[in-house]
């Protein structure tokens, strides 16, 4: 995790504070690996974005449909759902540490529903009071990025047995919708044939795990459905692509991709090939 790569060139998506933002991930250095076994019953990866030294950019976050819990700036903070893209600027040479919560995790975890921190970066403190304060305390400065992820680890891992367990239900309802119902099978009536739900209690359990209800998260998660086949799909057209993720057409996928990242398919796949 301590490895470098050359700064790609970012594409410029759209003015900050006086800078081009760019879509998060293509600037700086940024590694994922599956989170400690320690850790896994919560959290699914850890992640580090080194910033650039000089000249960090604003960054972009497009909605994932994930929370994290990371670390700072020598503090914990969490990092709720978005619905919409967020602008961020993160000082130069800032390292951000990310621990990212199995879907239908989180609530347990903090002890609050998903949608109250919609859109929101919360200091841990806000959620937690003193108890986050002692969570940090237990992290030592150190330029080593390899200890500082250990102890990262080990703080947390020493916390995870006073949290509820992941609702394994909304678990079972991400995976489902993250890979795409077949056409004949409409999404709400599906989640309450096979979950055993009132609508009512479905869309409760959705708000808390997700922070939206069950359309706003396959909408997330279509548009991610086909980030990933527009990496792995060669040389195939974008109105292809676009029916095989789940929209109605093109066009369709040009409507979701400006309103959940900004800018357009072909403008974010060029963004993402420079990674």
């Amino acid at each position: 995790m301590t490895s470098r790569r050359e700064d790609p060139a970012p594409s410029r998506l759209t003015r900050a504070e006086g800078m081009e933002a760019v879509l998060a991930q293509t600037t700086g250095s940024f590694q994922e690996r599956p989170a400690d076994r320690r850790l896994a019953a919560s959290f699914v990866s850890v992640w580090v974005h080194r910033m650039r030294d000089r000249d960090a950019p604003p960054v972009v976050i497009t909605p994932d449909a994930t929370i994290d819990l990371q670390w700072i700036d020598g503090r914990f903070r969490v990092a709720g759902p978005d619905r919409e893209p967020q602008i961020e600027t993160l000082p130069s040479g800032s390292t951000i540490v990310g621990f990212r919560f199995r879907p239908g995790a989180a609530a347990g975890w903090l002890g609050v529903p998903a949608n109250r921190i919609v859109g929101e970066r919360l200091d841990l403190g806000e959620l937690w009071g003193t108890q986050a304060r002692h969570l940090a305390g237990r992290i030592q400065a150190t330029p080593d990025l390899t200890k500082l992820v250990g102890q990262l680890e080990e703080a947390i891992g020493a916390y995870m047995q006073d949290h509820r367990a992941p609702d394994a239900a909304m678990g079972f309802a991400f995976d489902a919708i993250d890979q795409g119902l077949p056409v004949d099978k409409p999404l709400v009536p599906f989640l309450l044939r096979t979950l055993h739900m009132s609508e009512r209690t479905l869309r409760r359990r959705f708000e808390e795990s997700f922070g939206y209800g069950p359309k706003t998260l396959d909408r997330i998660l279509r548009f991610h459905r086909y980030r990933r086949l527009r990496q792995t799909s060669g040389d195939a057209s974008t109105a292809v692509l676009a029916i095989e993720a789940g929209y109605s057409d093109q066009a369709h996928l040009i409507r979701e991709s400006r309103r959940l990242s900004g800018v357009t398919p072909s403008t974010l796949a060029d963004a993402s090939s420079r990674t």
